[in-house]
């Protein structure tokens, strides 16, 4: 790859993502038109968004490095994540008329408005939006690194700084509609990839000859096992159908229509999305069968392409790490002003310094993650322990208190501690990380059965779930609590 024509790219490429950012954000008024786009995002915006959040680092790199290794299991992370998409679209796309913020607002209404669950929930989702942040400065930076032969540090630093730039401009406006550049972009970049990649080989054929018989059998199974194949589609679902940034996109969609056809939509694209990263895997395969990292096998596979084509291949796979990464960052930011703000304050933010705040807590939110991303080389181990011990409990709160109108805050605060207890008993014992192969099964297993026995064993909420939506509703308008009237609860129209 010739340096500096890949720098000049990146260069115009991250000078062409700040001034999109600054210039669809120009009439932004306050806190909630910066956090959520005004919740009147159009399909397009939403679609755009979400496909491009979804094809991020561990869909990018992260699949690739395993189809590298492992043959058709690459595809395993695509499988997952579209059908983590398609059941937010069946389950959680009528949630946006209750007008929720934050995914903490959701699961406080599920357990009557427990003020514990929200604090609790807030907390372990900014932690998890850090490791995501993160994971996508990390994959980003190999790719810098790769390409550049800068230092991997040097190169981290960088990525954080360049994406940071225009959300912190922009705010979800910029994110959204970098967003949908950039997935027209990556999809370009990696149908190119594929293609030239295989033919470069010498064919399918060469490939079948190369890779291992059991790594070309349904999704791998032959060569993984059953229980750990499943446990890897498993985890990605449940990060998809648990990640705050799903959710986001949810609350500032227009309305329900729109919300839940652009995830419909999505997840048919990802599906066939995730046939590409395991063959651009299989392919670095059949060009060097001894890679020493395989994350690099995406960035290997560009060292025989031209280098404008190499530069357009490069640049597709940055866009999946930093529309990924802006996304992770605003939904961090949501929480902060939302509920961290007000856990500590007891109040809202000031309207009038609703947006500098948000810049603020954006630059401090990137600096953490860029602290996490320091400490890591290994996207897909990192993204798959962070989301079994910090999500699986997300997981089941969402769906139990999405669909059983007993659930409550023990049930809740159960859900949570058992997810990652469990998950952090299976990943310090070897034999039980060799047969799940990832904690993410037993973690949630753990998780609702211990959620539903608590449930049942605990009185019931005596708060309504039309309390509860009024509840919080008048917090984050810092109205004051006002009793609310008994009628249609609001979860039927849900």
């Amino acid at each position: 790859m010739n340096n500096p024509v890949f720098l000049i790219g990146f260069i115009i490429y991250a000078l062409a993502m700040i001034w999109l950012g600054w210039f669809v954000s120009r009439n932004q008024k306050s806190g909630e038109d910066f956090l959520l786009g005004g919740r009147s995002l159009p399909m397009f915006l939403t679609l755009g968004s979400t496909v491009a959040t979804m094809v991020g680092t561990g869909s990018s790199m992260g699949a690739v490095g395993f189809g590298y290794s492992n043959g058709w299991a690459g595809m395993l992370y695509g499988l997952g994540g579209a059908v983590g998409i398609l059941l937010v679209a069946w389950w959680f796309a009528p949630i946006r008329k209750l007008r929720f913020m934050t995914m903490s607002e959701e699961l406080s209404y599920y357990t009557g408005g427990s003020h514990v669950i929200k604090n609790i929930v807030g907390l372990l989702i900014f932690v998890a939006s850090i490791g995501w942040l993160g994971a996508h400065i990390l994959g980003g930076s190999l790719y810098l690194s790769w390409a550049t032969g800068i230092d991997l540090t040097v190169a981290k630093i960088i990525i954080a700084f360049a994406f940071a730039i225009y959300v912190v401009i922009g705010g979800y406006s910029a994110v959204v509609w970098t967003d949908t550049i950039q997935a027209l972009i990556l999809f370009f970049g990696f149908i190119l990839m594929a293609i030239l990649a295989v033919v470069h080989v010498g064919g399918w054929d060469a490939i079948q000859h190369a890779m291992d018989p059991k790594a070309l059998s349904f999704l791998a199974v032959d060569k993984l096992g059953v229980i750990p194949a499943l446990s890897l589609a498993t985890v990605i679902g449940v990060g998809v159908l648990a990640t705050p940034s799903y959710r986001q996109r949810i609350y500032s969609g227009k309305d329900v229509s729109s919300v839940r056809r652009s995830f419909v939509y999505t997840g048919i694209l990802y599906l066939f999305f995730s046939i590409l990263p395991a063959i651009i895997g299989m392919a670095a395969f059949t060009m060097n069968p001894s890679l020493e990292n395989s994350n690099y096998a995406f960035l290997f596979a560009t060292s025989f392409l031209p280098s404008v084509l190499g530069m357009v291949v490069l640049i597709a796979g940055l866009s999946a790490t930093m529309s990924s990464a802006s996304s992770d960052a605003i939904a961090a930011v949501a929480i902060m002003m939302r509920d961290l703000y007000t856990m500590v304050t007891g109040k809202m933010p000031p309207e009038n310094k609703a947006i500098t705040l948000s810049r603020w807590m954006l630059v401090f939110v990137i600096g953490l993650a860029l602290i996490c991303a320091l400490t890591s080389n290994d996207i897909i181990s990192y993204i798959t322990k962070m989301i079994s011990t910090l999500m699986s409990g997300l997981f089941v709160c969402s769906i139990l208190g999405r669909f059983w109108m007993r659930f409550n805050w023990q049930g809740a605060l159960t859900a949570l501690l058992a997810g990652a207890a469990v998950s952090i008993a299976v990943l310090v014992n070897d034999s039980w990380m060799a047969f799940w192969g990832n904690p993410c099964i037993p973690s949630v297993l753990a998780s609702l059965l211990g959620s539903i026995l608590v449930t049942v064993l605990t009185p019931a909420s005596k708060v309504s779930r039309e309390e509860a939506l009024e509840m919080i509703t008048r917090e984050r308008e810092g109205q004051p609590a006002a009793p609310v009237p008994l009628g249609k609860s609001a979860t039927e129209n849900a």
